[in-house]
């Protein structure tokens, strides 16, 4: 996956006229797109969210399904002039009892994910989590699916600590979310199996 980058000061209306193939976002006034994500990276998010869905979206203490969040995927957040569009977001019900019917949201979720991919990593590290930082939000899980790792973010006073790192397979139990345990190995798009020779 490739982005290119507007370097005149973007405004909102670049984010509407670009092509509907792509995803676009400002990021320090600059208009940024990126194409949608390959299947590695759909199959990572789908999965995840998927996940995070079945025991946590939800108004909780429904049988053993902890509960109490909200989540969408590629939801479109606005923070002061800048356009962002996380892969999967959600937020406390708590905070946000009823889930708005907009086109986009201005309340910072509690927790989001962006799943890495080559061409945009080094957006995700940098701006991105400093805006995401800015906007005071909680937990932040960048998700790799072309190594298979996992890693966890909590802001505190201002900065992102990494809380914890996951790889390969295994089971993880990762906050805000470590009342269930999930399989890692569901995230991942499978390995071809070798074709048998006659």
């Amino acid at each position: 996956m490739s982005f290119t980058v507007q370097r005149k000061a973007a405004q909102y209306e670049d984010v509407l006229s670009a092509p509907e193939h792509l995803v676009a976002e400002i990021l320090d006034g600059e208009l940024f797109t990126s194409p949608r994500p390959a299947v590695r990276h759909a199959r990572a998010a789908s999965i995840l969210g998927a996940d995070l869905v079945s025991q946590f979206d939800g108004p909780g203490g429904e049988g053993e399904s902890p509960g109490g969040l909200w989540f969408l995927y590629e939801p479109e957040l606005h923070f002061d002039d800048d356009v962002v569009v996380p892969d999967i977001a959600g937020w406390r019900r708590e905070c946000v009892p009823e889930l708005p019917d907009v086109a986009w949201f201005d309340v910072a979720p509690d927790w989001l994910c962006e799943v890495i991919s080559p061409s945009t990593e080094s957006i995700d590290r940098g701006r991105k989590l400093r805006i995401y930082a800015r906007e005071g939000v909680s937990h932040v899980w960048l998700l790799n699916p072309v190594v298979k790792l996992l890693e966890v973010y909590r802001l505190t006073e201002g900065n992102w600590i990494l809380v914890k790192t996951a790889v390969g397979d295994d089971a993880v139990r990762a906050e805000p979310f470590d009342a269930i345990e999930m399989e890692m190995s569901r995230w991942w798009l499978p390995e071809a199996l070798p074709s048998s020779e006659a």
